[in-house]
Formats: structure tokens, C-alpha cells, sequence
């Protein structure tokens, strides 16, 4: 069996997207750690400098960067 992906989200809950990529890896049994950085401002903090912005959902998948939700890409790096 397949190691299972680091995967990290950065989100907020009033965003569209980043509920789109929690369903997303929840229809796909993908664990995440999801951090909500409007209340949590040390993961906002450690967002932003590993993006480099403020826009949400941020995606870390064992080291990889997504800012946004972009199905293909995350199918490309959970191998799905």
C-alpha cells in the first residue's frame, strides 16, 4: 500500500474553495490537517511566509505548494 501524503490545509470557514479541496480529500479518504487561520494567527503566520500571500485554501502536500484548489494538480501529487 501507498504511503500516505503529508497533506496540511490552510483555510478559513467562510471559503468556498477550501471546503471544496476538505471535500475533496474527504471523498477521496485523504487525511489532512486542516488549520483555520482566521482564529490562529502562529498558522496564518506560518502560511503566509511559506506562500508568500494571504490567499486561502493554501495546500501542502509532503513539501509541494498548491494556493488554491486545483483538482488535477492534487490528483497529480496524491497520485490518484
Amino acid at each position: 500500500m501507498a504511503t500516505q501524503s503529508k497533506v496540511t490545509v490552510y483555510s478559513t470557514p467562510t471559503c468556498h474553495f477550501c471546503h471544496a479541496a476538505k471535500d475533496f480529500f474527504t471523498a477521496n479518504n485523504i487525511k489532512f490537517t486542516d488549520y483555520n487561520v482566521a482564529t490562529d494567527l502562529a498558522k496564518r503566520k506560518e502560511m503566509i511566509e511559506k506562500s508568500g500571500q494571504m490567499g486561502v485554501p493554501v495546500i501542502d502536500v509532503d513539501g509541494e505548494l498548491i494556493v488554491g484548489f486545483d483538482e488535477n494538480q492534487l490528483r497529480s501529487l496524491l497520485k490518484l
